[in-house]
């Protein structure tokens, strides 16, 4: 665990030499940060910056932003995967009103898959749930609707598009090869 003084590429560079003192072959590295707002859907181009150095210089696979209350963009950037925040897994939030718009009742389990050798996604299931009375349920048909419209709009502003697959789970891809 660390306190990160600041979003630079120094500090990239001093987790990417933690990391490689103890990486070993075949090790998926995912890098989880308390960053960015609670509510609210924009990235902040530090925030970007930030992801996209630690993938260039630690070699991450996952760089697993939280603290928002609700799901927020997804970016797949040179095959790892960037979740810039997942939102709350189970809370007790509920009843709190102000937010509404955001659905901080919707959830999702992230199931991503990885190549071993190389730590490149290859394949990013997600699945929507419902937070009620401090439990998960299975969303209804219009929740999974609305979070897989979401879910695109704002991840294809880094070319990543969600897909809604007929059992109601979602999966995730870029809009053009990686770069």
């Amino acid at each position: 665990m660390n306190l990160l003084p600041d979003f630079t590429n120094e500090t990239a560079a001093e987790i990417a030499r933690q990391i490689e003192r103890v990486r070993q072959s075949g090790d998926v590295i995912i890098v989880s940060i308390h960053w960015g707002p609670n509510w609210g859907y924009e990235i902040l181009e530090e925030h970007r910056s930030f992801a996209h150095a630690l993938v260039d210089q630690a070699h991450v696979s996952v760089v697993h932003g939280h603290s928002s209350h609700h799901a927020k963009a997804i970016e797949i950037y040179k095959n790892k995967l960037i979740l810039y925040g997942c939102g709350d897994f189970l809370n007790d939030y509920e009843g709190i009103s102000g937010y509404e718009e955001f659905r901080g009742d919707l959830t999702l389990m992230y199931f991503a898959g990885f190549n071993s050798l190389t730590g490149h996604l290859f394949d990013l299931e997600l699945v929507p749930l419902q937070m009620r009375r401090f439990q998960l349920v299975p969303a209804s048909g219009a929740d999974i609707l609305w979070l897989w419209r979401t879910l695109d709009r704002e991840s294809g502003r880094f070319g990543a598009h969600t897909r809604l697959k007929p059992e109601g789970r979602l999966t995730a891809s870029r809009f053009e090869a990686d770069s």
